[in-house]
């Protein structure tokens, strides 16, 4: 009953047009005042927040992306790309998608890789006769694989609130991040193959592919060595973080001689309004946290699970539909910072790895970035394209099937995400 009355208040706060921060902050002290605990616990509970060493990644990681996203780094590496598989069936909508797994492997952040590489990608695949509902849905699913193959904010985020390693949160996003990579490659193969109706790409001469590589290989050099470092202990994430907005800099400033000073203020300016917003909702979200924490509702929940859902696959079945539900009226990560104090304690009940829920939450906020009203990839598609939003929601339920079918394998096998942190 608790929990009903609570979650009321909030979507009442919410409709009311509170936002999410503030929403989370005021409920979470209200509860604390209502349940005769002192209010200090809230500016406790901010200060310890905001005084995390690995949050620092997050502003770097935007700042990296932002800085890659102005400098065009997008556009050559989709050049590249698109020189060695664009003759392939569907090989423009093939070069997308490896585009924005390379770009997700650099920036971390799902809306600045739909931003980048759909700004090159639309206006070419529609000129070569590719249906729009189907590039729009593609580049919108391409851009979430920006929160699923690491580096990842929403990762960073968990493995914050939950005191999981984040190194291992990473390792483990690599299988189903390459296995939705591969299962959208042979979709797209597949309707190339179906309904047709595009211009295939001439097969590009040697020496353009020699040419691209080259431009680009920087580019890959930087995702290779954020990668590299972090996996093999060089760096923490947030020395990644650093080192790649530093190797970032004086790749579009340097080498490039991409990024001009007014780009380089708006990236900066961006970042910060990006970072501003995360923070200060993940200060909501600890406020809430604590006082849901005091009230007992995770471990009532647990309780109520344990008493009426009985395995682990129905467990997950009902969390799917929850997450899915939030999706439609929650962003990324309101839904990680509300969803995990309720659930990791009920899904640990029922013998589920730590890391392993982890990632099936990053794919569940996967889904909830294409799932109207606020899926945030679907109004950057439509700002990119300037298309209705109706087109570009029609064209994610497809890959919106294969994200809730990637969940399913990972359920079935799960070495599709342990194995990379815990056995190989």
């Amino acid at each position: 009953m608790k929990l009903i009355v609570i979650l009321g208040i909030m979507f009442a706060l919410l409709l009311a047009s509170l936002p999410v921060a503030f929403s989370l902050g005021s409920l979470g002290l209200g509860m604390l005042l209502g349940g005769g605990f002192s209010p200090l616990m809230a500016p406790q509970a901010i200060l310890s927040t905001l005084d995390g060493f690995i949050l620092l990644a997050v502003p770097l990681f935007l700042l990296m992306s932002n800085i890659l996203l102005y400098g065009g780094c997008g556009r050559d590496l989709y050049a590249a790309v698109q020189a060695w598989v664009g003759h392939w069936p569907g090989g423009l909508a093939i070069a997308t998608i490896i585009s924005c797994g390379i770009f997700a492997a650099i920036s971390g952040v799902s809306v600045a890789t739909a931003a980048t590489i759909g700004v090159v990608a639309i206006p070419e695949m529609i000129e070569r006769g590719y249906n729009k509902n189907f590039v729009y849905g593609l580049l919108a699913a391409g851009g979430t694989l920006g929160i699923l193959i690491p580096p990842s904010l929403p990762m960073i985020v968990y493995g914050f609130i939950t005191e999981e390693s984040v190194i291992s949160l990473f390792l483990a996003g690599i299988g189903p991040g390459l296995f939705l990579i591969a299962l959208f490659i042979i979709y797209s193969i597949v309707y190339a193959h179906l309904f047709g109706g595009y211009t295939p790409s001439e097969k590009a001469p040697w020496d353009v592919r020699i040419k691209t590589s080259i431009k680009v290989a920087p580019t890959i050099a930087l995702a290779a060595l954020i990668l590299g470092g972090i996996y093999t202990g060089i760096f923490t994430p947030t020395e990644a973080a650093a080192v790649g907005f530093a190797l970032a800099i004086i790749l579009t400033v340097v080498l490039m001689r991409s990024l001009s000073f007014k780009d380089f203020k708006r990236a900066v300016f961006e970042a910060m309004i990006t970072t501003a917003a995360i923070l200060i909702i993940i200060a909501g979200a600890k406020i809430f946290g604590k006082a849901i924490t005091l009230y007992r509702i995770p471990q009532d929940i647990s309780s109520l699970i344990q008493t009426y859902v009985d395995s682990k696959m129905l467990f997950v079945i009902v969390v799917c539909v929850v997450l899915v539900a939030m999706g439609l009226v929650f962003e990324t990560l309101s839904m990680v910072l509300i969803m995990v104090p309720v659930l990791l304690p009920a899904a640990m009940g029922m013998g589920i790895d730590p890391i392993w829920f982890g990632i099936f939450m990053v794919v569940m906020v996967e889904c909830a970035l294409i799932t109207p009203p606020v899926g945030l990839n679907l109004y950057v598609i439509q700002s990119v394209s300037g298309a209705p939003l109706g087109d570009v929601a029609k064209g994610v339920l497809p890959f919106l099937f294969l994200m809730i079918f990637t969940v399913a394998v990972m359920y079935v096998w799960s070495d599709l995400v342990l194995y990379i942190p815990f056995k190989l």
